[in-house]
């Protein structure tokens, strides 16, 4: 099935007849919409001496210039049409749809080749094999259309990543794909992405990015899970400050990617006059990752290390049928400041000679105070819970995200947000990330329903927000800035 307005080239590949029978060398369809004046961007299959084809995608000028190149595939002799009954032709072209968007990837460290489930190609292979050569086509134009064909392609594209059925075919493939090949390609597409708004922004250009946050979630064995992707660059700015920063912070700034990950365990206690769902923090993790290398990083940029930080993390969970629900309960809140103060007092004294006699008194004091950086702190709203966490300088105690250090503070070497994923009372991970366990900030929401919803499959909506922060990490500048990312997911539980 077609997504949107991009063709259904899975469809119109499995009619072809056996290449043998092919009147003409070739045979092409039209990938984007095209009028007179502009060349169209094709899809083109070549027959190779009768017993081989490959795939292309051509911008088809009067001379055409072949952007991207299959493997070379060999189809089944036997077969009545190019793909075979048993999928080995069709699973050899999606594999190497899926490989070559990895390539783009800065990142090839992980998996050299990707192995789909058989039950899911079985069942999925249509919408898989057309998402994946969509999601290749969007990369390979950013990086290798003609500039006169690439802005009306991309336009046409990032809508028909970003329509509904496209969405939903994604978070399949994410899920049968495993982490690992997860995290290489969607920084391979934000990459593909980031490039595509740098070179807009360029040029003073505005532009709708196709869907910057990709988010998908699922519930399983008591966990609801969230994970979410987003590139930096396509993030709103909530507020910034200072004067704009120069071309070599700014490339640091745009390079770099969120990725971040929300697992809450529930359990179900039926009583013998409610129904109790408590829910906890498993684990969420926050991680502000580079798109490119070290080398390119401190070549072009300020140096992978300038980059925002998580600064503000918060979500709503709800109920979606509500009623039934009794009460919502939840923990306390975290202590924000944790206060160790040590008093030292001493009096020296010394005698001169008696050429000058004089006595001498000395008396000092000494007070010290920690702060602990993170504070966790729920709320209730109707039958909603809300849990936020909040990171606050630990030398002044405010909240980070809501405020902006001083010029004094900024030029000053030992400021705890200076070297800040190497000293050691760092607030994050040395990879500049943050990780919140349950055992850590908050214990568990709790949910009282009547027993009428027993034997029901319940909807829970998850809404969450994420601030990232820049503040000058080694580099001289005074700019600083926060964006915010939104998500909205939805999970489910079954009371039987």
């Amino acid at each position: 099935m077609a997504f949107s307005s991009f063709p259904d080239v899975f469809s119109w590949i499995q009619k072809l007849p056996p290449i043998q029978q092919w009147e003409t060398p070739s045979k092409s369809l039209n990938l984007c919409p095209s009028c007179s004046s502009h060349p169209s961007l094709k899809l083109s299959l070549t027959n190779l001496k009768n017993t081989l084809v490959s795939l292309s995608i051509i911008a088809d000028y009067n001379l055409p210039i072949s952007l991207w190149t299959s493997k070379k595939i060999s189809p089944n002799p036997m077969s009545k049409k190019l793909l075979d009954h048993d999928g080995k032709t069709v699973s050899t072209m999606l594999t190497n749809f899926i490989e070559d968007v990895l390539k783009y990837c800065s990142n090839k460290a992980g998996p050299s080749s990707v192995k789909l489930p058989q039950t899911y190609l079985q069942n999925n292979i249509g919408e898989t094999f057309n998402f994946s050569f969509l999601t290749l086509t969007f990369v390979v134009c950013i990086y290798e259309a003609p500039t006169d064909l690439r802005a009306s392609c991309l336009h046409a594209l990032k809508e028909q990543l970003a329509c509904p059925r496209s969405r939903g075919v994604s978070k399949l493939l994410m899920r049968q794909m495993g982490s690992n090949i997860e995290e290489r390609w969607m920084r391979s597409v934000n990459l593909a992405i980031t490039n595509w708004i740098s070179e807009l922004q360029a040029a003073r250009a505005a532009v709708e990015t196709p869907s910057p946050l990709f988010s998908y979630s699922f519930s399983t064995l008591g966990l609801w899970k969230v994970q979410l992707y987003c590139p930096v660059i396509a993030m709103n700015v909530e507020k910034s400050s200072g004067s704009a920063p120069d071309d070599r912070l700014t490339f640091s700034l745009n390079y770099h990617q969120l990725e971040g990950v929300i697992q809450l365990n529930y359990k179900v206690a039926v009583q013998e006059k409610w129904i109790e769902i408590r829910v906890n923090t498993d684990n969420i993790r926050c991680d502000v990752v580079k798109l490119l290398t070290d080398s390119l990083m401190s070549e072009r940029g300020a140096g992978a290390s300038e980059k925002h930080f998580p600064s503000r993390i918060g979500l709503q969970i709800t109920p979606a049928q509500q009623a039934s629900v009794i009460s919502v309960s939840v923990s306390k809140s975290s202590e924000n400041a944790s206060r160790e103060i040590g008093q030292e007092r001493g009096i020296e004294a010394a005698f001169e000679p008696p050429s000058s006699i004089g006595l001498h008194f000395s008396a000092g004091e000494s007070y010290t105070t920690s702060l602990r950086p993170w504070k966790f702190e729920p709320s209730v709203y109707g039958n909603t819970a809300n849990l936020n966490w909040f990171l606050h300088d630990s030398e002044d105690g405010r909240e980070v995200f809501s405020s902006k250090p001083s010029k004094l503070a900024l030029l000053h070497p030992k400021a705890w947000f200076k070297n800040r994923y190497s000293n050691a009372n760092r607030p994050f991970t040395r990879q500049g990330g943050v990780i919140f366990a349950g055992d850590e900030y908050g214990e568990s929401v709790s949910w009282k329903l009547d027993k009428t919803a027993m034997g029901r499959l319940m909807d829970w909506e998850i809404k969450g927000w994420i601030w990232l922060t820049y503040w000058p990490n080694q580099h001289r500048t005074f700019y600083t800035e926060t964006k915010r990312l939104d998500f909205t997911e939805i999970v489910h539980l079954n009371l039987t």
